[in-house]
């Protein structure tokens, strides 16, 4: 077949705040930027961020950066890179002060400055009161960076392919990323973009669970790429269940609507947060309040006619207030609750949404894999960003606020640093004709009405007859086998299913192939990506015996320094697993030991 192809300087796959903030380091260098998003950058994930954007400003408490590195490694439960950490928390400042000239409208203090909310986990001096760190624009901060940065990219003349579907990386012999072959969702044809440098910027993958607050485009896609590209993904067993979605619906209640002064209750009355967290209450680590929600539960002190949910209060704070900070959060209450929290509690109950882990990287945003005997090698022309990626600075648990600062900061060491790659190696290295093919061939698989099974043997008769309901049976078998709680049973049958899944995929063919035919086949290459990244999630939940921030397993309780201070690293070729250390040395300061996480 003849394939159009088009050259850049750069390839961004994914629009969101990683990816528009790359593209904007690089068109200002002059490069020429091609950015794909399947959907209209400005509906990117980035959008739905409400809470805000963590930066030590000090503009309502006394704050540094120092404070709030400590916060995050102790949030991590000592898991992430402490280099990596220092970064970004140093970052953080001029971050935020870059989106603000800009022009994102944050909230602002009588005093003119931007106005910071306390959200969970943070502290001033090192564990002491809580801090007020988080930069918001009201309760719709990710709309606001997001439309500003979209606004800049298109005064920097960025190209954008909107609504294209990457389909997979182009590497030649010596491993170098070449480009990638991306589909055009309308008309169904593919198109070749060569690139001397290629950012995954792709965002989650929450649609692996059945209940998530992420949108339908979040299908780690990015992460399939690089594990179908032989490489790892990092810390994928980490994956936080945000406390407070609408209970039956998942859409996010923001831990703003908490560090406004709302509280959870059970079905007694109780603020039992006091039982599980002290001190911080309410405004704990995500994962120490989502599973305070599901224990209440599960002890029979849930709220409701089936007790299957608890409440967040906010009533208390005065409809001046909600309207003024929480607006976004009144108006989802009252579409998918039914209710107004100015005069009613909202029933909430933990909700899929953030993958800690991802594609490896350094601090750079430069994608690494192993190299033999422990040692770590740079992919030629491969960056990430964003949560698709993991440079390691949520560790086990990432803390509220710092996923928009994860991105914004990491997409601009991408852009920065790739500007310099390409003065360095400024000419297109020769397109691989083999890899191209063994891409077409992925995407022509889906354009047969029928087809045979595929692997070894034959899989057994699919029990589901289209990708729409293999869909709806893999994510509930990720949310009934890796979900808040895990145990040696659950995950083991939960990989077993998904293993019969990923099998019964093979032998789907698509119905109703012309009249549907880009919509079929753009739904059954996301399954695709999501069975890949959820076996990645539910084997290295397996293979890691512990109890540490996100990942709770009751059969081991305890958390085990001495064996388990390691990332994982998740192979898609025969399910395997390897481990490499954590970076515990900082750049300039001092390390935060590991200590028993309280709050």
């Amino acid at each position: 077949m003849t394939l159009p192809r088009r050259r850049f300087d750069t390839l961004i796959i994914g629009a969101g705040g990683a990816g528009l903030n790359a593209a904007l380091q690089l068109a200002g260098s002059g490069l020429r930027v091609a950015v794909v998003s399947k959907v209209f950058p400005t509906r990117s994930h980035t959008v739905a961020a409400q809470g805000g954007v963590n930066a030590a400003l000090a503009n309502v408490l006394p704050d540094t950066w120092h404070w709030h590195m400590f916060d995050t490694v102790k949030g991590s439960d000592y898991l992430g890179d402490q280099d990596a950490i220092e970064f970004m928390c140093r970052e953080a400042i001029p971050t935020v002060y870059d989106l603000e000239h800009m022009g994102v409208p944050f909230s602002r203090l009588d005093s003119g400055k931007i106005y910071q909310r306390a959200f969970g986990g943070q502290s001033q001096d090192f564990g002491g009161p809580q801090a007020a760190r988080t930069c918001a624009a009201a309760d719709r901060t990710g709309h606001a960076i997001l439309h500003a940065l979209y606004q800049q990219n298109i005064r920097a003349r960025t190209h954008f392919f909107d609504e294209y579907f990457a389909i997979d990386l182009l590497r030649d012999d010596e491993g170098a990323v070449l480009g990638a072959l991306v589909l055009e969702i309308e008309s169904g044809e593919p198109l070749l973009i060569e690139a001397k440098t290629t950012l995954i910027a792709t965002g989650g993958c929450g649609q692996v669970f059945r209940t998530t607050s992420n949108a339908r485009i979040n299908t780690g896609d990015g992460m399939a790429m690089a594990l179908r590209a032989g490489i790892p993904l990092q810390d994928m067993e980490f994956f936080q269940f945000h406390p407070t979605g609408i209970a039956g619906k998942g859409k996010l209640i923001t831990e703003g609507v908490r560090g406004e002064g709302g509280y959870l209750i059970n079905g007694e009355g109780e603020r039992f947060m006091e039982r599980y967290a002290p001190n911080a209450r309410d405004l704990a680590g995500r994962d120490v309040v989502a599973r305070a929600i599901v224990t209440e539960i599960m002890e029979g002190r849930g709220c409701g006619i089936n007790k299957d949910y608890v409440l967040l209060r906010v009533d208390h704070l005065g409809e001046e207030l909600i309207a003024s900070r929480l607006p976004g959060i009144r108006e989802s209450a009252r579409i998918f609750a039914g209710i107004d929290p100015v005069l009613e509690p909202i029933p909430v109950f933990p909700t899929a949404h953030y993958s800690m882990g991802g594609i490896p990287t350094d601090r750079f945003g430069r994608v690494v894999a192993p190299a033999g005997e422990g040692a770590e090698e740079v992919v030629p022309g491969l960056y990430a960003a964003g949560e698709c990626a993991c440079a390691s600075v949520h560790g086990a648990n990432r803390l509220g606020g710092n996923s928009l600062l994860d991105i914004l900061v990491f997409g601009r060491a991408a852009g920065k640093d790739i500007v310099e790659y390409i003065k360095e190696n400024p000419h297109h290295r020769p397109m691989s004709e083999a890899s191209l093919d063994q891409a077409l061939s992925r995407l022509l698989y889906w354009a047969q009405t029928e087809k045979k099974p595929s692997g070894k043997g034959k899989a057994k008769p699919a029990k589901v007859t289209s990708v729409r309901e293999l869909r709806e049976e893999f994510r509930k078998v990720m949310e009934d086998h890796a979900g808040v709680f895990r145990t040696h049973k659950t995950l083991s049958e939960g990989v077993k299913l998904l293993k019969s899944i990923r099998k019964q995929l093979a032998g789907i063919h698509l119905k109703d192939h012309s009249k549907v035919f880009n919509v079929a086949r753009i739904e059954a290459l996301e399954l695709e990506n999501m069975i890949d990244v959820g076996m990645a999630i539910a084997t290295s939940a397996l293979g890691r015996k512990e109890s540490r921030g996100a990942h709770s397993r009751p059969d081991f309780a305890a958390r085990d320094d001495r064996q388990w201070m390691k990332h994982s690293l998740y192979f898609k070729e025969k399910d395997r697993l390897e481990y490499k250390p954590v970076r515990s040395k900082p750049m300039t300061v001092k390390s935060f030991p590991p200590m028993e996480r309280t709050y």
